[in-house]
């Protein structure tokens, strides 16, 4: 990195702090990663299984959909 970059980045970092935030490490799910997709279809499975087996939900929406139909 370019000294001229590192200062802009310097000064940039400081204005954000004189704003009162700080910085943090974040560490998300790598979405490239085969088992990312494989574990977005295992939770997707168990919501929809859930929601399935939820009367009231089902009833919800069905109630919603004829709202829908009837306008």
């Amino acid at each position: 990195m370019s000294s001229n970059t590192a200062l802009r980045v310097q000064k940039h970092r400081l204005s954000l702090k004189e704003a009162g935030l700080r910085p943090i490490q974040l560490w998300v799910p790598d979405t490239r990663s085969t088992s990312f997709a494989h574990e977005c279809r295992r939770q997707s499975g168990l919501a929809a299984a859930a929601d399935r087996l939820d009367v009231q939900l089902m009833s919800i929406l069905d109630e919603a959909l004829n709202d829908l139909d009837n306008e």
